[in-house]
């Protein structure tokens, strides 16, 4: 249980921090010069930000579902 949460953690920072550079790329957010205003951070920003919720996705969701049967073990 302890790695589905980690891997689900860094999952939505990557999907932050690809948000946050977006819109920075859309002249939103105010920061860094040289991403502000360039389209190229935009594309970046939402490449990461998706690549960012399919990892956490990946994280909450693995486990799920029924456990695996008890084949070959003997009680």
């Amino acid at each position: 249980m302890a790695y589905r949460t980690v891997v689900g953690i860094v999952g939505v920072l990557i999907l932050l921090a690809g948000a946050v550079f977006a819109l920075q790329g859309a002249n939103v957010i105010g920061g860094s010069s040289f991403m502000n205003g360039s389209s190229t951070w935009i594309y970046a920003g939402l490449l990461i930000a998706i690549v960012g919720a399919l990892i956490a996705f990946a994280g909450y969701a693995s486990g799920r579902g029924s456990p695996a049967p008890n084949v070959g073990r003997s009680p």
